[in-house]
């Protein structure tokens, strides 16, 4: 990542920066809303004039491999040599996978299987080494997720409904473009459950055992922002100081992860509901990471003390010291009008066993601060987010 840039036009910061890195033949990947029901997309195709070569607006969520396939297939039959996204995180992580695509010239959904991450049931990961991409992105992102900062890339395995990673360097963005104008049209509930999201990434690396003061300081000051921006949000929706607010506690929440923090359970287990039951990204957090928070502080081995201490800065940073971590998170969630529970989002228990397996095959669930020993235990999680 060469910048962040912040306090000017999407735009007409788009095309400055085309100009900067000399692209040519420019290729968008959008919110399908966006560019259909609003003029954002447009103003950039303006903008960039002749350097503009095309444009893909049909990444679903969660990143489908297929979807992936269709849209680097559109970008390199106009020869493009940039990518620009605008949209939200799953726009944001197909495109880093667009990249591999376009470097590795992988035409099919299998063709991807050489660089996805393989992680077993015990944690241990393997990470393919290959060349990093010649055609890079910059990003606009509409939502509160954050993965623009980050280097991994996440994808759906259509086959297996499975969210995989991808990991290179130079899959992070060049540039990130923070302008909370076109914000203003992503829906509310996404808006809200991504800054969750957000929420979600401070929690877990304050609560991490690897947790530092550098990250603590970015996790606390971004929890601070959020708490009190997403509910002016959800008051005034026109409100762009407070999307500001929003955007910058996002960016501030992705320092321990890009610093190296791992997550924990909310996030392992959330993965799996996305790529596998198709739960929205930040609805997952809202349901996992009360009840993780819960389960986490219900340990009874030597480490409950440090973790309760974690916990208790979590809730120092939403202003309700001394409070439960869970009871302030879950409280914040239904503040906010988003659900709370697995049911609400259609997940049944009938489900449980196949997401109880798949999570035991994402990384951040073994370094969740209360060790998860097997499926049975993430079963227990998961009755407890019912």
């Amino acid at each position: 990542m060469e910048q962040v840039i912040f306090g000017s036009p999407a735009a007409e910061t788009i095309a400055k920066e085309a100009a900067r890195l000399s692209a040519e033949r420019v290729f968008l990947i959008v919110s399908g809303s966006l560019d259909r029901d609003t003029d954002e997309i447009d103003k950039v195709r303006d903008l960039l004039g002749t350097n503009y070569a095309g444009s893909f607006d049909a990444m679903p969520a969660h990143s489908p491999r297929d979807a992936v396939i269709a849209a680097a297939n559109a970008a390199r039959e106009v020869d493009t040599d940039l990518l620009v996204t605008i949209g939200g995180g799953s726009v944001t992580d197909g495109t880093k996978v667009v990249q591999i695509c376009l470097e590795h010239d992988v035409t099919s959904v299998e063709g991807l299987d050489a660089y996805r991450i393989e992680t077993t049931a015990d944690g241990k990961a393997r990470v393919p080494k290959f060349a990093g991409p010649k055609v890079r992105q910059i990003s606009v992102p509409t939502t509160l997720s954050g993965g623009e900062f980050n280097t991994l890339g996440g994808c759906t395995d259509p086959r297996t409904k499975i969210k995989e990673g991808f990991l290179h360097p130079l899959l992070v963005p060049r540039a990130i473009i923070l302008d909370p104008a076109p914000t203003v049209h992503t829906p509310e509930w996404l808006w809200l459950s991504t800054g969750v999201r957000a929420i979600d990434h401070c929690v877990e690396a304050i609560c991490s055992p690897r947790a530092n003061g550098y990250c603590d300081g970015a996790s606390l000051h971004a929890l601070r922002l959020l708490s009190r921006a997403l509910p002016k949000v959800r008051a005034d929706s026109s409100d762009l100081e407070a999307r500001m607010d929003c955007l910058t506690g996002a960016w501030l929440a992705m320092t321990a992860v890009i610093g190296g923090i791992p997550m924990g359970a909310s996030h392992a287990i959330g993965h799996i509901l996305g790529g596998t039951c198709d739960v929205p990204h930040g609805y997952t957090s809202c349901i996992m990471l009360p009840t993780v928070l819960r389960w986490n502080a219900a340990d009874n081995s030597d480490a409950l003390a440090h973790h309760i201490a974690r916990q208790a800065l979590v809730s120092e940073a939403f202003g309700q010291s001394g409070r439960a971590a869970g009871d302030v998170v879950d409280e914040f969630v239904a503040g906010l009008g988003l659900p709370r529970s697995l049911s609400a989002v259609d997940v049944g228990e009938d489900q449980f066993d196949v997401i109880a397996k798949n999570s035991m095959h994402d990384g951040w669930l073994h370094t969740n601060p209360r060790k998860v020993h097997g499926p049975e235990e993430v079963m227990d999680i998961l009755r407890l987010a019912s």
